[in-house]
């Protein structure tokens, strides 16, 4: 049975990483390490690995931000993962038990075909366990989890990752007779007015609207609730921070990160509905007002009606809006 991937550090001393983070009773015993087989100096070991990629560069940072960082990482699902990396059966049938059906929900929701998306999971889990033997070892993607955010939004993205590269594997790979069989137009019509792609303002509009609206309706209701405050409504920061019970801060890169995130998502989806990526980086220079597409409708949808402290704010479309609602 070839063997799993290790780690390039050795155990650490006497409980004591290279880093000097002091791996503790306490984070061994609450990562549940114990029960797939991961010893408690195998464990230091993956910690002083994740703290020298995210924390130890950083020469200002002292032995209690290392314990700080440590204690903050989801430490029972980093366990899960690399025990399950490691070939443990306990790790993998626990593993199984909790996310085989996650992955098929995740592949299914991304692809819109059972078929594809069965397809797609069972790829995925093959990769996790560790397929791919180089040199008598097995390397399984679950080695690069970190534990710094959920295992499941881990998947998440190896999932879509995974996706968008058959995508792209795809394309390069289909032939020209077989795209034209399945009526995939090659030559661009003349150059409509206004439009330096060849892209028809109705056609680029109607996939557009159709993008955005499917990128909108897969973010969280409080994702949603925070664009429309801000975009929309014009709430400030401070506000904004106060309902959700935030600092400003971190509404902000809140905000960075979902323009960001919508952005890549809509130039995918377009991608993927025929557009060449000019032909999409040029369609998201529509005016939004422009679409026919209820954006607020969209960004209050299931978002619970949180309401601004000390706000007195009149807005008759608003108003409308929440009451239809």
């Amino acid at each position: 049975m070839p063997k799993p991937v290790q780690s390039d550090n050795g155990p650490s001393l006497n409980g004591q990483t290279i880093s000097g983070v002091s791996t503790t009773p306490a984070l061994y015993e609450r990562s549940g390490a114990a029960a797939y087989g991961l010893s408690a100096e195998r464990f230091a070991a993956i910690l002083d690995e994740i703290l020298r990629k995210h924390i130890a560069s950083n020469p200002a940072a002292d032995a209690e931000q290392h314990a700080d960082f440590c204690a903050g990482l989801r430490l029972e699902e980093l366990a899960l993962a690399r025990a399950c990396a490691e070939g443990n059966e306990r790790a993998w049938h626990d593993f199984i038990s909790r996310y085989r059906q996650k992955l098929h929900s995740m592949a299914l929701h991304i692809t819109r075909d059972s078929a594809y998306a069965a397809e797609l999971a069972d790829s995925l889990f093959a990769d996790l366990y560790g397929v791919n033997v180089r040199a008598g070892v097995r390397h399984s993607k679950l080695v690069f989890y970190t534990g710094r955010g959920s295992l499941e939004g881990w998947l998440r993205t190896v999932m879509a990752q995974e996706f968008i590269n058959r995508y792209r594997k795809q394309k390069r790979t289909v032939s020209l007779e077989e795209q034209i069989e399945e009526g995939v137009q090659f030559a661009a019509p003349a150059n409509p007015a206004g439009r330096s792609n060849g892209v028809s303002d109705d056609a680029s509009d109607q996939r557009l609207e159709a993008v955005t609206d499917e990128a909108l309706s897969e973010l969280s209701a409080e994702d949603r609730f925070t664009l429309a405050s801000y975009y929309l409504d014009g709430r400030t920061l401070a506000e904004i921070a106060r309902t959700l019970g935030l600092h400003e801060s971190s509404v902000s890169r809140r905000l960075d990160r979902l323009a960001t995130g919508l952005r890549k998502r809509i130039l995918a989806g377009l991608r993927l509905r025929g557009m060449s990526h000019a032909q999409a980086s040029e369609a998201l220079e529509a005016d939004v007002r422009d679409l026919q597409l209820n954006l607020r409708s969209r960004l209050t949808q299931d978002s619970a009606a949180k309401t601004f402290p000390g706000s007195s704010r009149n807005d008759p479309a608003r108003d409308t809006d929440e009451s239809a609602d």
